[in-house]
């Protein structure tokens, strides 16, 4: 799944144009790695996206194509949340 797609699917980022913005602008790297929007995102892969006030490292637990919001949740595991001053 493409890194945008998972982004908007799994709630991290609202909207998938915003997710596509901050890819390719280089906040996000997946597994250590400058990551752009077209990125393939799978299992296990560990997603660090730098956010304004805050790092934000998830862990990718399953691939899904449409979500409700209850189960967005499922799909990854917060590994570190850092705080910027």
């Amino acid at each position: 799944m493409r890194l945008d797609k998972f982004l908007k699917v799994s709630r991290v980022i609202k909207r998938r144009s915003v997710a596509k913005e901050v890819a390719d602008k280089g906040r996000v790297s997946i597994n250590g790695r400058p990551a752009k929007s077209g990125s393939d995102v799978v299992e296990g892969d560990e997603i660090t996206i730098a956010f304004g006030n805050k790092d934000l490292t998830i862990r990718v637990d399953q691939i899904m194509d449409t979500t409700k919001k209850d189960q967005a949740q499922e799909m990854f595991t917060v590994v570190d949340e850092t705080f910027k001053d």
